[in-house]
Formats: structure tokens, C-alpha cells, sequence
């Protein structure tokens, strides 16, 4: 059985005040939704870009303008767009050196993603950025021997799983009942066989945090 939709990456926007004081917050909401969606190999780029082009608004534009931050997929890459009321200053990578005061920020942000660009619209202006992710579509998975694995199974299990429609919501809740059949099935084998429930748990959750990467 081949699961469909395997992540679903739906876009997402925050409006905010370009305040130095803001900057933690949207990079707390990048990190987030970055984890939710299975993306945690890009969450160090994508902070740099939203404290970057953040900074340059508020430098550049003034504090306190209202702004929106946007992130989208845009095929298999991670974009980032911010959104500013400024049509008449348009940012541009300069040769900024090892002493420059400028420049730097709009560097960073290319030295750390795929592409970027801005664009004037009928608001103002969008400075954008786009990062590539490890996909070979844009709801799939980030792949590793484990996740194919629980993928594999996940498949055998979906099998006997109602499915009432093949919407990426319903494709996401069949496979978390698939996995929850899963566990149970694996306890109840293990407590068949004299093992305690809890401790196999216990020593699962060990394993996990010790293989997974951290999230700083």
C-alpha cells in the first residue's frame, strides 16, 4: 500500500511590528512549525534568514513598521518571504568587508540559502529566500533507514484502517492510527513474553533521543 501525503506542509503567514524585541519570538515560530514539519535539518538557515531580513527591515524601514513573515513551500524548497509597506529602498548584497557596519546581513542570508530576491508589489515589497530541502516532492518525508523502516510498516498496518477520503489530514490521522496499532501490537508482544510495557518504553524513548539530532 503506498501512504499518500506523506507530510503535509501548509503555509503559513505572521504579521508583526519590525521590533528588535519580535526577533525571538518569529524565530520560535520558525523553529516550531520547521519541527512540525519534518524539517529539522533547515531550522538553523531558516533563523538566520528571519533574523536577517527582520534586522534589515528595522534598519532600513524603520522600527515599528508593520511587516508579515511567510513561509511556504515552494516545490521541494523551504521559502521565506518578509513583507514590507518600503517600495522606494530596495535591498542589494553589497561587498561588505571584514570592518563593514552593512551588507553583512543580506550575506548571511546568501551564504546560507539556495536563492533569493526581491519583489516590489502593490503593498510595498517582498524580500524573499528560498533554502532546498532533502525532498523528492514537497509532502514527502525526510528519509533515513529509520524512517524507512516505519514507513514500511506503517504501510502494513494502514492497510486495515478505514480510509474516508484521501485528503492530506485524513492521510496523516490513518497513519498516526497505524502507528499507534503498531506500539500497542509490539507491547502486547513483549509483555507476552515476560518484558514489563514501561520499560520497553522507557528504554525506546532513550534510544530515540539519543539517535535523533538535537534541536538547538
Amino acid at each position: 500500500m503506498a501512504i499518500e501525503h506523506c507530510m503535509p506542509r501548509k503555509a503559513w503567514h505572521l504579521p508583526f511590528l519590525a521590533e528588535p524585541g519580535e526577533v525571538p519570538a518569529l524565530r520560535r515560530s520558525m523553529r516550531m512549525h520547521l519541527t512540525r514539519w519534518g524539517l529539522p535539518d533547515l531550522i538553523d538557515a531558516a533563523l538566520i534568514c528571519v533574523s536577517e531580513l527582520v534586522t534589515n527591515v528595522i534598519v532600513h524601514v524603520g522600527a515599528g513598521t508593520p511587516t508579515t513573515l511567510a513561509v511556504s513551500m515552494n516545490g521541494t524548497y523551504l521559502r521565506i518571504e518578509i513583507h514590507d509597506p518600503d517600495r522606494s529602498g530596495l535591498p542589494t548584497l553589497l561587498g561588505a568587508t571584514t570592518t563593514s557596519e552593512s551588507g553583512r546581513g543580506l550575506a548571511l542570508v546568501m551564504a546560507v540559502t539556495d536563492r533569493w530576491g526581491v519583489m516590489p508589489t502593490d503593498a510595498g515589497k517582498t524580500t524573499w529566500c528560498e533554502i532546498a530541502a532533502e525532498l523528492h516532492r514537497a509532502d514527502a518525508h525526510v528519509g533515513g533507514p529509520e524512517v524507512d523502516r516505519a514507513e514500511a510498516l506503517l504501510a502494513l498496518y494502514g492497510g486495515s484502517v478505514p480510509r474516508g477520503n484521501s485528503s492530506a489530514r485524513m492521510g496523516l490521522a490513518v497513519r498516526q492510527e497505524a502507528a499507534i496499532a503498531v506500539i500497542a501490537d509490539l507491547l502486547h508482544w513483549f509483555s507476552a513474553h515476560g518484558q514489563e510495557p514501561d520499560d520497553i518504553l522507557d528504554r525506546a524513548q532513550m534510544h530515540f533521543e539519543a539517535v535523533a539530532k538535537p534541536l538547538r
